[in-house]
């Protein structure tokens, strides 16, 4: 199996899209962060000495998105068109599951940038209520969908 991001000498490289045709590709992500439940509580009911955790959180995870390429080495930089999260309460855990949907038209697909707009966001969750609870969890980072480009689309 070739490698697309070593070249000939093994070197790394980011590989060249620029002869893939331009689709509309979407990607959805999920993550959850588990805590007690002092924790959760402040959350839903805002009381944590940082602000409002949730809000902040889908600032983070947008944020995130959109800075992907910044972090992952071989991420193209991407002109993305649209980014949507979500949080569900999930007080059986208790915890939280964020989502992030990533979309554009490109030549290359945002599965990445989802992945780490729901990390980001997660990371934020537990860094606005670490003083409560440094025990959280976060886990079950994952690609629930994708669709668009060569490799057709992927449902979980």
């Amino acid at each position: 199996m070739e490698l697309t991001h070593l070249d000939e000498n093994d070197r790394p490289k980011m590989v060249d899209v620029s002869t893939k045709n331009e689709t509309k590709r979407i990607a959805v992500a999920s993550g959850i962060i588990t805590m007690s439940k002092d924790a959760y509580e402040a959350i839903i009911n805002n009381t944590g000495k940082k602000g409002p955790v949730l809000q902040t959180a889908v600032v983070a995870a947008i944020m995130g998105t959109k800075k992907t390429s910044d972090l992952i080495p071989m991420c193209h930089p991407l002109l993305l068109t649209g980014i949507n999260c979500d949080i569900d309460e999930l007080p059986e855990l208790p915890g939280f599951k964020l989502t992030v949907s990533a979309k554009l038209n490109g030549q290359t697909g945002v599965e990445m940038e989802a992945l780490t707009g729901v990390s980001v966001g997660l990371l934020t969750i537990y860094d606005m209520v670490k003083a409560i609870d440094k025990s959280m969890v976060i886990s079950n980072v994952q690609l629930e969908s994708k669709s668009g480009g060569k490799s057709g689309d992927f449902i979980r």
